[in-house]
């Protein structure tokens, strides 16, 4: 069966548009209208709205379809899609997705061993990611629960200062698990990021520039300087009568 002619917004088969109804895809009698600065201007028949939207070059849209009557605002619709599609870009490009890290540990970790995860953990938590520390129980570890638990509460007290327990330590077969939270957000981290590592460029440029300088001035100083050359007369006595 075809379906042609049959508008997809109305047909409840058809195709669901998001898209509002605007201009002459608004069918209902009359509108509630909104001007252009938000104002209220009351319940007007479709076709008035119609004709004040085109005297200010501008669009009838249906901002409430559901409302009784539907709710229609004079706006210029190309410069409202515009300005939402840059705002939802904004929004996503500060959007930040959590990141769950993990650290394995074993419950007789040696203290060189302990210092390198508890870096990798405190880099994890200044770069604004959670952490899971696992601690993997092996044979006759499994009968010694206290030691993964010590080691837990160890680890989050050395790096209380960028992290907290979120999630307490708990068994979960052979292992304990433990998460610690990081106590900024991504969003901060990451600003703290890009500022050191701009720090860090401008610091190599003025190095480089003072390099350069110095290189210069070292040629500049070791070039010869030019004399005179001397001729035969310059080395006779003046007091000799020639």
């Amino acid at each position: 069966m075809s379906f042609s002619g049959v508008d997809s917004d109305t047909y409840p088969g058809g195709h669901i548009s998001t898209e509002p109804r605007i201009n002459d895809r608004i069918r209902v009698p009359e509108v509630r209208l909104v001007g252009p600065a938000g104002e209220q201007v009351g319940i007007v028949a479709t076709a008035d709205a119609l004709r004040l939207a085109r005297d200010q070059d501008l669009d009838l849209v249906e901002v409430a379809a559901q409302a009784r009557p539907p709710v229609a605002k004079l706006m210029d619709y190309g410069k409202f899609k515009y300005e939402a599609a840059q705002k939802a870009r904004e929004s996503r490009r500060n959007q930040t997705n959590t990141v769950i890290k993990e650290m394995k540990l074993r419950p007789k970790i040696d203290d060189h061993d302990y210092e390198t995860k508890k870096g990798h953990v405190v880099r994890f938590l200044k770069g604004g990611d959670k952490v899971k520390i696992t601690i993997m129980f092996r044979g006759r570890e499994q009968s010694r629960p206290e030691l993964g638990f010590n080691l837990l509460k160890r680890l989050a007290e050395d790096v209380s200062e960028f992290g907290f327990v979120e999630s307490s330590p708990k068994q979960d077969g052979r292992n304990m698990l433990m998460v610690i939270g990081p106590t900024r957000k991504k969003t901060e981290a990451k600003v703290e990021v890009k500022a050191e590592r701009d720090r860090r460029a401008a610091e190599r440029k003025a190095e480089v520039e003072a390099e350069h300088r110095e290189l210069a001035e070292h040629r500049a100083n070791s070039t010869p300087s030019t004399h005179k050359k001397r001729g035969p007369a310059d080395n006779m006595d003046p007091d000799i009568d020639v």
